[in-house]
């Protein structure tokens, strides 16, 4: 996502992409941990009126985060390089 989201949203983002169900709770958890790292920022906004104006929190990732993320992702991709073979895949 190239824009802030709220929660449910990431929720319903990454079990689309992963298949398997997302706890709300340990979602929220993780934000509170990112966001103390400096990785993510979250704002309360006020809800739609078909919400009843429930408060949603949105979620924006920082450049420090976005570092972060580049560094991990090669990591993960130096560990898979090479396995192409193994996995029946070509490169």
């Amino acid at each position: 996502m190239e824009r802030d989201a709220y929660g449910v949203e990431l929720a319903r983002a990454i079990e689309d992409r992963t298949g398997r169900t997302v706890s709300r709770s340990a979602l929220y958890v993780t934000f509170d941990r990112l966001e103390s790292k400096g990785y993510i920022t979250s704002e309360l906004r006020t809800g739609t009126r078909a919400r009843g104006g429930k408060m949603r929190r949105y979620i924006k990732v920082t450049r420090a985060g976005l570092r972060v993320l580049r560094e991990s992702r090669a990591a993960l991709m130096g560990m898979w390089s090479g396995l192409e073979s193994l996995l029946g895949q070509k490169t």
